[in-house]
């Protein structure tokens, strides 16, 4: 029998076996239920990894191809050293352009913090030069070598220092929402077992009589973990859906909000919370199993 039969007859089912295991009450509640949350918890948590993926990506292509030159010089020097240090930048390879920020950017830049009215003009703020690189890089050590000897204001800044302990910060965010998505499966997997040993332990008279009859305990075992495999995938089903829905009503990226927004799915990454429903529904077939073998034992 292959493998796609056997699940076609698992999904059927049996009419008389399927009577073993009661179609409602609180187990099957419960189990639908749980299911369905640690579901839709699941959903958010492979959001929140994706889009640490995302944005770890997005600040070290940024700051990776980007450096700053810091000129700190007399009033009277600014301008020649601006442009002796515009000249070293244009020469150096691996440099694909680089411009001196204009009073209206840096004021912009600082207005975060000092606000809009920051008279940039009669501050003694240093001159920032904003360096583009190209795909091959440049020597950064052999550029701070020439700007010492030809530009002695002059501070170069390649953001490796801001670059790495930021993507080391989405990448942690990244594991992090992977080992949600594992303690909510663990934590399915408890909660699903312990409504199978309910269930089997209420119906301790109807197993006792099924073995007086000849059945073996495989053919109650498969009973149960049907029922409770079918009723977790229904209600992971359920909880994957409205947690897709509650998804795409988060706000999309800009940025103005940050990280605080773009955490939905993009493009393929639709397709993963797909794998919830079945992922849940192996997990629970796995955990009755071995709750329903257990319990048979200890009821043997």
């Amino acid at each position: 029998m292959s493998a796609v039969t056997k699940i076609i007859a698992f999904v059927a089912g049996d009419v008389q076996r399927d009577r073993v295991v009661p179609p409602s009450g609180i187990t099957a509640r419960l189990t639908a239920f749980a299911a369905a949350a640690m579901a839709f918890l699941a959903v958010f948590a492979l959001a929140l990894s994706l889009a640490s993926g995302r944005l770890a990506a997005r600040w070290g292509d940024e700051l990776a191809r980007s450096s700053t030159l810091r000129i700190s010089a007399p009033e009277e020097q600014m301008a020649q050293q601006t442009t002796a240090a515009l000249r070293v930048l244009e020469t150096t390879p691996g440099i694909a352009s680089a411009r001196a920020l204009s009073e209206e950017e840096q004021r912009l830049l600082l207005a975060p913090w000092f606000g809009p009215d920051l008279p940039v003009d009669s501050l003694p703020i240093p001159q920032l030069i904003e360096i583009l690189e190209s795909d091959e890089g440049y020597d950064a050590a052999g550029l701070r070598l020439r700007l010492q000897a030809e530009v002695p204001g002059a501070v170069l800044d390649d953001h490796t220092r801001w670059r790495k302990p930021l993507e080391q910060a989405a990448g942690r965010l990244r594991m992090l929402g992977l080992l949600s998505v594992v303690l909510i499966a663990a934590t399915t997997a408890a909660m699903i077992t312990l409504a199978a040993q309910a269930a089997l332990a209420a119906n301790a008279q109807v197993i006792a009589v099924l073995r007086l009859v000849g059945a073996r305990d495989g053919y109650i075992a498969q009973a149960f973990v049907r029922r409770f495999t079918l009723r977790a995938l229904g209600g992971a089903a359920a909880g994957t859906l409205i947690g897709m829905g509650a998804v795409m009503l988060l706000p999309a990226a800009s940025a103005e909000g940050g990280f605080l927004t773009g955490l939905g799915f993009r493009g393929a990454g639709w397709f993963w919370p797909l794998l919830i429903p079945p992922l849940a529904g192996a997990v629970a077939y796995l955990a009755t199993g071995q709750a329903a073998r257990r319990v048979l034992r200890e009821l043997a």
